[in-house]
């Protein structure tokens, strides 16, 4: 592996820490070597705080090696002025002679203007070091700002005959079709988008808390389709715990301070409307998890990026069928009994 490589991929292991808590801002790593160690590392871990850079400079004991030192980072520095102020002033200020970068920023604040920024004050630039991977990483962020809208991800659980819920319910609570293993998996994607989308039926269905209780992170905003408000107000969804967004033809009286309610026009394209609604709330990702017809509605309209299904080992007989959805690019796991795959809908 080359040198610069090496160091690029220890930006993308320290970046992912920060998974689910950098909103809207993404997924950075740094590291810092002299003489071949590396004596600083950081990594962005909350909006708002110091970025990677920034973390990584501060974690440098001996201040005077910086001078003679070589700063990676797995995505341009920024140039503008925020919550916090540019990185690229700090790189300078410390002269550090040479920065080596994984990607560009393509959000329009950015776009090279940081790495202009470096050059102009006589630092060594290096670019597209695991270009793709440093892409890869930040999917959610460059899919909102290229795309105008969040990253996308379908996820359901198929019981071996082809159904994701039975007929009938003596419960109002989920019908498990995967193990614990996968129930866990679950909740650990949930603490890592920023939203969970969910239909009317689900809610009725299973009163879900759509939470990580069974992991440790931030529970997800939720985003739920209720044409007519049926849902009922003891729903676990109006708890106002989790901002939660409430789909709708008409506006309801329970709208609260984390409890909003957003009208669209169910006669005419549901999914754009819902994907522009969250473009406006600065929603860079979400997870559907159901019901059928809404996870239907998203891969009719192609709006889908990662579908993650699960196949259980259960036999439900009779119910609700699973989405169809075209075979892509597909990955596969074992999880116990559970199997996974993992379909893409573009490179």
């Amino acid at each position: 592996m080359k040198i610069n490589e090496k160091y690029i991929k220890r930006c993308i292991q320290l970046a992912k820490n920060g998974l689910g808590t950098t909103y809207p801002n993404p997924l950075v790593g740094s590291v810092i070597v002299c003489d071949g160690k590396i004596i600083g590392e950081g990594w962005h871990k909350t909006a708002g705080e110091p970025h990677a850079e920034v973390n990584a400079i501060n974690s440098v004991k001996d201040k005077s090696l910086l001078k003679k030192a070589t700063i990676y980072v797995s995505l341009e520095p920024c140039s503008h002025f925020g919550k916090t102020p540019p990185c690229c002033n700090l790189i300078i200020a410390n002269k550090i002679p040479k920065v080596v970068i994984g990607t560009i920023d393509t959000n329009i604040k950015v776009a090279g203007n940081g790495i202009k920024k470096l050059i102009e004050a006589g630092i060594q630039v290096t670019i597209g070091i695991l270009e793709k991977d440093c892409y890869k990483l930040n999917k959610r962020f460059f899919t909102f700002h290229e795309k105008q809208r969040p990253y996308i991800i379908l996820k359901w659980a198929e019981s071996q005959d082809g159904y994701i819920a039975p007929t009938e319910k003596i419960e109002k609570k989920p019908v498990w079709i995967t193990n614990a293993h996968s129930r866990q998996i679950v909740h650990k994607w949930r603490s890592e988008e920023q939203a969970i989308l969910v239909g009317t039926q689900t809610v009725i269905d299973d009163n879900p808390k759509l939470d990580v209780r069974d992991w440790t992170g931030n529970n997800p905003i939720r985003l739920v389709l209720d044409q007519h408000n049926r849902i009922p107000k003891q729903s676990q969804i109006f708890d106002n715990q989790v901002k939660t967004f409430l789909f709708s033809k008409i506006k309801s009286n329970d709208e609260k301070e984390n409890t909003i309610f957003e009208i669209i026009d169910f006669e005419k394209d549901v999914p754009n409307q819902l994907i522009q609604s969250l473009y406006r709330h600065q929603i860079q990702s979400v997870i559907i998890e159901g019901g059928r017809h809404t996870l239907q509605t998203f891969i009719n309209a192609n709006l889908w990026d990662e579908a993650r299904i699960f196949y259980g080992k259960v036999q439900i007989n009779a119910g609700t069928k699973a989405p169809i959805l075209e075979s892509k690019q597909n990955e596969k796991f074992i999880i116990g009994t559970d199997k996974l795959i993992i379909s893409r809908n573009h490179d």
